[in-house]
């Protein structure tokens, strides 16, 4: 959530902020509304109590007419304070509530507008061209079949549309990916973690995904616990209601874990393969840092990220997200979208959020600079989707008999492996 303060002080820049967004502009004003209520009601209240308390003072040394007349005031009073107590109450949640409903504030660089109105910020890699090769590449789905790989209709068969198994090299395949990622991380400083998938309600809403992306997340009613759509979840709550020291700063953890997505709104896109599933795993990264460090920490989970793509070997593109799409946590997003040569078009593969103190001040997360207690920042960033990045690796090693060359990198996490050959069938 966004610091009162500044919504008092900057209202206009809120209200810009919600509009670049496309969300309700109204909200800053009602926000503003219930936090005057807010504030006059506990004045009120502690006047009242003052009050209150300095009658209890007088009560012992009255008698008489007038002992009885403070005591039928002290009872007014007892009144005053109690209804007083319930409508600061009442207004405090009612300025919590519309404070969770507000997005983080939009970064002055972000472009503004929807899905489609993102910027190139720079391409690396070139897409491979296979008419010049003389063949046409074969799709992520059916060279899996070919290598043994992926098995889309048992997973259909056992769990439903958009579940699979990876068998044999593709099993082998997602640990290599996994096992070379957290080498990656842990080398540039990251403290890896296995992280649980299962969280409370206050872990999913601090994190903000019970706003717009409520309606993709899987909710166990019995147990109220929420399946986590990414490790930002229980890695960003895991220093929930903590104080950290400023100079044990930042503190980087790599998770990984199982990832759970409704894909609701997603009906009848990527239907075909392992591209949009409901379950994936996936290697976090998450930053706990200071606001003033947040945007350089940005721009370094966006090189770890590009490291990671070129030790690939894939060809991809930087895009600056558009405001529309960043999420309600958000101030700024990069995305890293890999060339897809059977669609002809560059897809998300990663993606790096700065969300500055809006998920701190949510799950009460502080640093401490010497007597001094304020909000942190914190960052998010992806470093492997799995089942995604081995859509790109397939697509874009393909070879023309159907094997796949294995990028160098990867080779060591894969028993020296250079090709994946097809399978007998």
């Amino acid at each position: 959530m966004i610091d009162l303060r500044l919504l008092r002080e900057d209202p206009d820049r809120v209200r810009a902020s919600q509009r670049a967004r496309g969300e309700d502009v109204g909200i800053v004003d009602a926000l503003l509304t219930a936090d005057e209520r807010r504030r006059s009601s506990s004045v009120r209240f502690d006047e009242l109590r003052a009050e209150q308390k300095a009658l209890g003072k007088l009560i012992p040394k009255a008698s008489g007419d007038e002992k009885a007349e403070l005591l039928k005031k002290a009872g007014e009073l007892s009144a005053a304070v109690k209804a007083a107590d319930a409508e600061q109450d009442a207004a405090a949640e009612e300025t919590q509530q519309l404070l969770l409903q507000l997005g983080n504030l939009v970064h002055p660089a972000v472009p503004v507008g929807g899905e489609d109105d993102f910027t190139v910020l720079e391409t690396i890699g070139t897409p491979r061209d296979f008419d010049a090769e003389g063949f046409a590449p074969k799709d992520h789905l059916e060279l899996g079949e070919l290598l043994g790989a992926i098995d889309t209709e048992r997973g259909a068969k056992v769990s439903g549309s958009r579940f699979y198994y990876l068998t044999g090299i593709g099993a082998l395949l997602e640990f290599a990916l996994v096992n070379a990622a957290m080498a990656q991380a842990t080398a540039a400083g990251f403290t890896p973690m296995l992280t649980p998938a299962l969280v409370k309600p206050k872990a999913m809403e601090g994190t903000g995904f019970l706003g717009q992306a409520a309606e993709d997340v899987y909710h166990l009613d019995k147990d109220d616990l929420y399946l986590v759509g990414t490790s930002e979840v229980p890695l960003a709550a895991y220093h929930m209601d903590e104080i950290l020291e400023a100079d044990q700063l930042p503190r980087r953890y790599a998770g990984f874990s199982s990832c759970f997505r409704r894909e609701a709104g997603s009906y009848g896109k990527d239907t075909r393969g392992i591209f949009r599933v409901h379950q994936f795993d996936k290697v976090e990264m998450y930053v706990y840092t200071t606001p003033e460090d947040a945007e350089a920490e940005h721009q370094r989970l966006l090189d770890w990220e590009k490291q990671w793509l070129t030790s690939l070997e894939l060809p991809f593109r930087v895009v600056d997200l558009a405001s529309g799409d960043l999420g309600s946590s958000a101030t700024r997003k990069f995305d890293c979208e890999a060339w897809i040569p059977t669609q002809g078009k560059y897809r998300e593969l990663t993606s790096t959020s700065n969300t500055t103190e809006f998920q701190s001040r949510r799950l009460s997360i502080r640093m401490r600079e010497g007597k001094k207690v304020r909000p942190l920042a914190t960052l998010n960033g992806t470093l492997c989707a799995v089942t995604r990045t081995i859509v790109a690796i397939l697509e874009n090693h393909q070879q023309a008999d159907g094997s796949v060359r294995v990028p160098e990198a990867l080779r060591p996490f894969l028993g020296g492996r250079e090709v994946l050959e097809p399978v007998a069938r």
